[in-house]
């Protein structure tokens, strides 16, 4: 299946529920190329990327003095991510005044990915689909990239640390076997804290869970401050019991705000499963997703050092003819205070 053109967008009938399919909005500048060119190592569906024009050397993604970086993912109707936009085509916002944007960057860096694995009681029968869609994850994985794994249930475990070979991870995951209450929270306060580690200047969280925490330490307060105060995009498959299922905890009830909550704060996104078949599908196009994402930085017209939280909206002009589009991106950052 090749690339979508301006023209056919309008014309997505069936293939446009292929969520991992991309949108290739061509440049203007530059000749569409008339081959496709080859996707990166380790991605299986060649038609998701067509390279329009040289990539820009990707910067740290930091909040600095000077500079702020926000990823940004742009999706279509049908949730399908959509390329080939400019930076005349974004506008960001730091306390609604309008920024001047410093740095624009497509580029596919490598990115380092903690995995937080539920492995609670309540996961049970889910657990193996669970497994599945992590594996289905790293095996679209770009040879650069480097991964570590925490699993948790009545509390957070480090598997293994960061590591570029992903069949330790799979050997290791492997083993888990499903038990015990669930402390999310504390889960994803160690992989925040990890993530640290990571070589990359691009940190992404995949959380595979239920949502009910029932057996944390840390509160919601505390795991919000510390998302919000991270570099971390943070992606979460919540796999959620039907509404009408009167098996449902209270715990449980809550996971879906919960976790979108934390995703949508971070500039990630949550993604809401019930058929624990579809989970293979889902990692798979978060993983085109985050290799797929706009990094725009900009000088913050603001430079009082007064460490309050700021908040950030990132606008579009999408190219005339397209239909709605939809930005993701973090909502904010702390200033500096020296």
């Amino acid at each position: 299946m090749t690339a979508l053109s301006l023209r056919s967008i309008w014309r997505w009938g069936a293939i446009g529920l292929l969520a991992s399919v991309c949108v290739v909005i061509p440049n203007p500048q530059f000749r569409a190329d008339e081959k496709q060119k080859p996707a990166p190592a380790g991605v299986d569906d060649p038609s998701r990327v067509t390279v329009r024009k040289p990539p820009v050397h990707m910067a740290p993604i930091q909040v600095d003095v000077n500079l702020v970086m926000v990823n940004v993912t742009v999706t279509d109707p049908y949730d399908r991510i959509v390329t080939g936009l400019d930076e005349g085509n974004f506008q960001v916002y730091d306390e609604r005044v309008p920024q001047s944007i410093a740095t624009f960057s497509t580029e596919d860096a490598p990115i380092s990915v903690g995995l937080i694995f539920d492995s609670s009681g309540s996961m049970g029968d889910k657990i193996p689909k669970s497994k599945e869609a992590a594996l289905q994850f790293f095996k679209t994985s770009n040879p650069q990239d480097e991964f570590m794994l925490i699993n948790f249930s009545d509390r957070p475990n480090l598997i293994t640390g960061f590591t570029s070979k992903f069949e330790n991870l799979q050997d290791r995951l492997l083993f888990v076997k499903s038990g015990g209450r669930t402390a999310l929270l504390d889960a994803i306060y160690l992989g925040l804290s990890e993530m640290k580690k990571g070589t990359t200047n691009r940190k992404a969280l995949l959380v595979i869970s239920d949502g009910g925490d029932n057996h944390s330490r840390y509160t919601e307060r505390d795991i919000k401050k510390a998302v919000k105060e991270s570099d971390v995009q943070i992606y979460a498959v919540g796999i959620f019991e039907p509404l009408a299922s009167r098996g449902r905890t209270p715990e449980e009830a809550g996971g879906p705000s919960l976790l979108a909550e934390l995703a949508e704060v971070s500039g990630g996104r949550m993604f809401s499963v019930e058929d624990p078949n579809e989970l293979p599908d889902i990692a798979e196009k978060i993983s085109i997703e985050l290799r797929n994402q706009y990094l725009i930085g900009y000088k913050p017209s603001n430079l009082i050092r007064d460490g309050r939280w700021r908040r950030i909206k990132v606008k579009l002009n999408p190219p005339k003819g397209l239909p709605p589009l939809q930005v993701y991106a973090r909502t904010g950052y702390y200033a500096p205070t020296q």
